[in-house]
């Protein structure tokens, strides 16, 4: 897809304004730290089942509603907060999303060396190279499953390996930025 200015972007980079935003200065760009990346794995999980845009243009919201994906925040609220939440107009009002976004904080909080080097040690490494087509972009890969396999055995809820392959792209565990876009390729990631 060729937007506006000029650049090629991914098949899906260019619809909206907010999507080209995502897609050139976010979207498979290498993200760590515990608390950015419980964000975008609470995030994959509001976004099952819905549109990507409806999760970017209410993620303001969403930062506001669960004390900025802090984990020790998030970990802390209770009845009340879950209440809260589900009367919160700016989110994603799914009780069971809501109940598991806050489950998945009191697990990552106690997880041995954090959920950032945890996520980050599925990443394939030498990463693959960029899909040369939108179909040859996968939904799984052997990575995401055992991801989502390993933390459901730890007891995070939400993450099958669907959405841990979305959080894989988000993160730029992976980089799916298909061949062609303007998008710089990724080398090893400089913090692995």
């Amino acid at each position: 897809m060729i937007g506006d200015d000029g650049r090629p972007r991914c098949f899906w980079g260019g619809s909206t304004p907010d999507y080209v935003a995502y897609h050139d200065d976010e979207w498979g760009r290498p993200v760590h730290g515990d608390d950015r990346i419980f964000e975008r794995m609470c995030l994959e999980a509001f976004q099952s089942g819905l549109a990507w845009i409806t999760i970017l243009r209410k993620r303001p919201a969403f930062r506001a509603a669960f004390a900025g994906f802090s984990i020790d925040k998030v970990a802390a609220f209770g009845e009340k907060d879950a209440a809260r939440l589900m009367t919160d107009a700016g989110i994603v009002r799914n009780r069971m999303k809501i109940d598991a976004a806050l489950h998945n904080a009191r697990v990552a909080a106690d997880l041995p060396g954090g959920l950032s080097e945890l996520l980050w040690s599925y990443a394939p490494a030498p990463r693959p190279p960029r899909p040369a087509s939108r179909a040859e972009v996968p939904a799984t890969t052997a990575e995401s499953k055992a991801m989502a396999k390993d933390l459901k055995k730890r007891g995070f809820r939400f993450v099958g390996p669907t959405t841990a392959y979305a959080l894989m792209q988000a993160t730029g565990m992976v980089d799916d930025h298909v061949a062609g876009c303007w998008v710089p390729p990724l080398g090893p990631d400089p913090a692995a």
